[in-house]
């Protein structure tokens, strides 16, 4: 498989799923600042020019974080990185889709490319105070849901991974993580395949 990524964004998220599996893959760097993602030969795989993009043994392409994670969960059950029942799958799609949708969607995406949501400079830093609010409620919100200790559900699963570069993103940035959220990513660092992924991305917990 072909996985392209950009280290410390949101394929960390997937790239940390592909090393729990201990999957083989070939990595190739997608470098947003210098366009790549806007590229022909990226276009042609993807034509949405996002990341992440996965691309199958069979050459067909897997676009969207929640679209790889849950394709992995389900096409390596044994890994477990889905409960397994039907509540508990929803609970984790339910966080996944939080932490992707809102938290980065609506909140880190105004923080780091104000200029997308407006044309004026002078709105910019007005856009990045704003995602910076969705993002501290965002938080806020989560602390609610996640337990005191342990995984979101309990076990490890991709709920996990998307919970955690959103939680990357709030250290790098300086934006306090409330309780529940901030024992969740001590959890996540602590764990094996995010040291080990955090260092070929070049980054030190």
């Amino acid at each position: 498989m072909k996985f392209y990524m950009t280290p410390g964004s949101c394929t960390t998220g997937i790239h940390i799923l592909l090393e729990e599996l201990d999957l083989v893959f070939e990595a190739h760097l997608v470098n947003l600042l210098a366009g790549d993602q806007n590229s022909p030969d990226y276009l042609a795989i993807n034509p949405k020019g996002t990341i992440p993009t996965l691309v199958r043994d069979d050459g067909s392409a897997i676009t969207e974080f929640q679209a790889i994670a849950y394709w992995l969960a389900r096409k390596y059950p044994k890994a477990k990185l889905l409960p397994g029942d039907p509540d508990a799958d929803s609970k984790a799609i339910e966080l996944m889709d939080y932490a992707v949708g809102t938290l980065h969607g609506q909140g880190f995406a105004r923080f780091f490319t104000s200029e997308r949501f407006t044309p004026n400079t002078a709105d910019h830093e007005a856009v990045k105070a704003q995602g910076l609010d969705i993002v501290k409620q965002g938080f806020a919100t989560l602390n609610t849901i996640l337990p005191d200790s342990g995984y979101a559900l309990g076990a490890f699963s991709i709920a996990d991974a998307a919970l955690f570069y959103v939680e990357f993103w709030a250290d790098k940035t300086g934006v306090p993580l409330p309780e529940n959220c901030l024992q969740h990513y001590q959890l996540m660092l602590s764990r094996p395949v995010v040291k080990r992924v955090l260092m070929e991305e070049g980054y030190r917990a």
